[in-house]
């Protein structure tokens, strides 16, 4: 059994989601490890992790509609407000979505369907350099 790490860093421009699936196919085709299982860690609590169709733009931009209507900004329930009015709802939509995922390997390659992609998804409506953390463990 083998296990490898890398880090990769994603520039974001603000609220959406980033596509990152071809640095990851890369990374693990780089590898060498034919068969195992990827985790994927954003190390941040304002931006979380998904797989999501990635053929029609519209889905990306149907859910970050969705998710700003579910944790709209300003609202007076939230007391933290120290880094902006956009960051306590960063982090409530980081806390619904989710910071890390398991995708299998086989063959050299994340078992992803024909039209799932790997996503950051910036909840800050500013521009952030986000850290994933990858690793993979098998044979």
């Amino acid at each position: 059994m083998r296990q490898t790490f890398h880090e990769l860093t994603i520039p974001t421009r603000g609220k959406g989601l980033y596509v990152f699936t071809p640095q990851v196919r890369d990374w693990v085709r780089a590898s060498g490890i034919r068969q195992g299982l990827l985790t994927l860690y954003i190390r941040h609590t304002s931006a979380s992790l998904l797989i999501q169709e990635s053929y029609d733009p519209a889905v990306q931009t149907d859910l970050e509609r969705f998710l700003s209507r579910l944790v709209p900004e300003g609202d007076p329930i939230y007391e933290h407000t120290l880094e902006g009015e956009d960051d306590m709802p960063a982090h409530v939509r980081a806390a619904l979505t989710q910071t890390h995922l398991a995708i299998p390997v086989a063959d050299g390659m994340p078992l992803l369907g024909t039209w799932q992609g790997i996503y950051v998804f910036e909840h800050r409506r500013g521009a952030q350099t986000r850290s994933v953390a990858l690793h993979l463990l098998g044979e």
